[in-house]
């Protein structure tokens, strides 16, 4: 490019992060560029990925354009308070007096229990931990979850119950390409983790064939040598067929399952008598589709199973995620390169973000909380007596159920927008409203925001250090390179600040991240999620560590299982319990109503809907739906509608498609206000996880065109 010399162009900063979206947690670079002529000045923002053993140097429209929500105008830049039922700005010492004045209220006049925190999968693991132990050493409290119960917790507790351990992938990102046969249920790769397709794309080079089982013809589908389009709500019963065909074909591996498993005798005789026909029926597949993908992966030499929220997202999430399992338990594929199970995660930290204490159920470590001995170990690293510790507590829906019953009475938010992201939406509005104390630390005015009492200003991913953990189990360290805007401070020290308010202070004495950071690997030492040999000098050198990893001169495990798996006999565990399905759609409901992501949005939009360039591309949200059934509700492409459950309604465009099946609607989750999919979600929840039935809700829907009736204002 030639310059005049009025024309002006430099690279006046460069700061070298990860995009904060995401599980892969891709490394690049955001260069600050002063461009434009004599007195007319602006800066641009040149994207670069940075090479690294995860994405490849690969960054997706998301993280190209991730900057835009960091510098945006609406970042909020000083703490407010509501006064005579507005939010108004307030000094941070007026903030942190009136929080923590208020809690100790609370917790004098109602008990600690009435304080409730609610976090994040996108925190570093620095501030999950941190969240955690504020929940149970400043406040005291056993009420503390967060939104990674919507995200894998089903995955997270199957792979407990079946290998003793949860870890997103079993495997390396780089085994992929040597698997032989793929299987990808319930998970949308090609949009909702881009940046990882090239593995996938090698292995169908390499001769993989690719298995896709999702009700959508979806991006990643367009890649898929089998397309299963299942009737959601039936994952589980489809896991079985595919194993009743793997066994009468004769493709299991006994030699693997006698030395490495337990309960294959109670497996054969649960699988006795399988129907496939009826199965097949009620997956609403044909049995010769179901056969083909079953011969596919039993007869590879090399093969992986990845779930995600497809599958989990249901009452039976667990059981289904277990169900397949199975097959990978039945066919020996778990322990070696190109093998394995991977439950891909869908938040930037949603790895680490429920190792560390944010979990109702866990202290860090992946310690359990009802463990007496893990809480004495906890409890000596934090220098309190493990009695002083709450109990268990419970999830993060349950939770609101409590708020909205008036047990809980105040509830701290950091890094979450749960009127967006839970379902029952119109039941959870009305819960938070009648809080006592509603803290939101965001940074933005997300909608959870607007219910608050005390909003918070947090620093952006660009001004935050601290590690997050990738959906393969690698820590990575990201750095920060720009100053915190405004009066915005770090979630870190928000936390440190209010505890020293409570008179707890002297645990949590910290001077940065990285002395949280080691605080937290001597909290994990021994657990399951082992990080006491992960430092940040490591990290800098290393560019990022497998757990577990117990000590300072190991490598840490890629690999996990080749020898033996978690449990004490270091032996896996088939299930043969079947969940309660879901009954269905009816008369008054006749569809089935599912939703997920789009490729250039994340969560519940908050960051994402302040880009520009990524508002640009979905702008507003929509239902799809299928050309025979738009005709049978007399819908047509483009207009408004209104969908309708039993739990309440919202409204959308339309978008008229061959991409879906006819009996189901698909709508994203990305928006709020009267586009917010999760006013019509049902709220009952998975037994083992307490996973709430986000992909299967029975609905119906109607063209606001015909009945006249205008949509609402729309949130952008």
């Amino acid at each position: 490019m030639v310059h005049t010399d009025l024309d002006i162009e430099r690279a006046s900063a460069q700061v070298e992060t990860q995009c904060p979206f995401c599980s892969v947690q891709c490394k690049m670079t955001v260069t600050e560029v002063e461009t434009g002529v004599s007195g007319q000045r602006r800066t641009a923002y040149q994207i670069e990925g940075v090479p690294n053993a995860a994405s490849e140097g690969r960054v997706c429209v998301k993280g190209m354009n991730a900057h835009q929500h960091a510098v945006h105008s609406q970042r909020l830049l000083e703490p407010l308070i509501r006064v005579n039922g507005e939010l108004v700005p307030c000094s941070w010492d007026e903030a942190i007096h009136v929080i923590s004045h208020r809690l100790q209220t609370i917790s004098d006049q109602y008990g600690p229990d009435a304080n409730a925190v609610y976090g994040g999968g996108s925190l570093t693991n620095e501030t999950a931990y941190l969240l955690g132990k504020f929940a149970r050493v400043a406040l005291g409290t056993k009420y503390i979850d967060y939104n990674g119960r919507f995200c894998m917790s089903a995955a997270a507790s199957a792979g407990s119950k079946t290998f003793g351990i949860d870890r997103g992938l079993t495997f390396r990102l780089t085994d992929i390409p040597m698997a032989r046969c793929i299987v990808l249920a319930g998970t949308n790769i090609a949009e909702c983790q881009p940046t990882l397709l090239p593995y996938f794309n090698q292995a169908k080079e390499n001769g993989a064939k690719i298995v896709v089982i999702d009700p959508r013809k979806t991006a990643t589908a367009a890649i898929a040598d089998i397309h299963l389009p299942i009737k959601p709500g039936t994952d589980a019963l489809l896991a079985d067929a595919m194993l009743s065909i793997i066994m009468d074909e004769g493709f299991v591996d006994e030699a693997f399952i006698r030395a490495r498993t337990n309960g294959y005798d109670e497996l054969l005789a649960y699988m006795n008598g399988f129907n496939l026909n009826r199965a097949a029926d009620l997956c609403g597949l044909e049995l010769e589709q179901i056969r083909e993908a079953a011969r596919a992966y039993g007869m590879a030499d090399t093969g992986m199973i990845l779930t995600a929220r497809g599958v989990e997202q249901q009452t039976d999430g667990h059981l289904a995620v277990r169900h397949f399992l199975n097959l990978v338990l039945a066919t020996g594929k778990i322990g070696r390169e190109g093998c394995g199970y991977g439950a891909v995660t869908g938040q930037g930290n949603g790895q680490g973000g429920r190792e560390h204490g944010q979990k109702a159920d866990q202290l860090p470590g992946y310690r359990s909380i009802e463990n007496e001995e893990d809480r004495k170990y906890v409890a000596s690293v934090w220098g309190v007596e493990a009695s002083s510790l709450p109990g268990k507590g419970v999830s993060a829906y349950e939770m609101m159920e409590l708020v909205h019953q008036g047990e809980i009475k105040s509830l701290f938010v950091m890094g979450s927008n749960p009127v967006v992201s839970i379902p029952n939406a119109g039941h959870v509005v009305e819960g938070l409203k009648s809080l006592h104390l509603l803290v939101v630390a965001d940074m933005f005015m997300s909608e959870t925001a607007q219910l608050a009492d005390i909003v918070l200003p947090v620093t952006s991913y660009l001004e935050n250090e601290g590690t997050l953990t990738n959906l393969e189990g690698r820590v990575l360290l990201r750095k920060a390179g720009r100053e915190a805007p405004g009066e915005s401070r770090h979630d870190w020290r928000i936390l440190c600040s209010i505890a020293d308010q409570l008179g707890k202070g002297r645990y949590f004495r910290f001077n940065g991240p990285e002395e949280i950071f080691n605080e937290l690997r001597l909290a994990s030492k021994g657990g399951v999620a082992d990080y006491y040999g992960i430092t940040y000098d490591r990290l800098r050198r290393e560019e990022g560590v497998y757990w577990p990893c117990p000590s300072t001169e190991e490598a840490g495990i890629g690999l996990l299982f080749q020898q033996s798996f978690a449990h004490p006999d270091g032996k896996a565990v088939f299930t043969i319990t079947e969940g309660e399905r879901w009954e269905g759609v009816s008369e008054e409901y006749p569809l089935i109503l599912t939703n997920g992501r789009v490729l250039s949005h994340y969560l519940t939009g908050v960051q994402t809907r302040r880009s520009p360039s990524l508002l640009a591309r979905e702008l507003e949200n929509f239902a799809e739906i299928h050309p025979i059934t738009a005709q049978r509700y007399r819908v047509r492409d483009g207009e408004w509608v209104e969908v309708v459950s039993e739990h309440g309604s919202f409204t959308v465009r339309c978008r008229v498609g061959d991409s879906i099946r006819q009996d189901t609607l698909f709508v994203p989750m990305h928006w709020g206000g009267v586009q917010n999919v999760n006013h019509a979600t049902r709220p009952e929840l998975d037994p083992f996880c307490k996973m709430p039935g986000f992909k299967t809700a029975a609905v119906r829907i109607r063209s606001l065109s015909i009945s006249g009736k205008q949509p609402g204002q729309i949130n952008g």
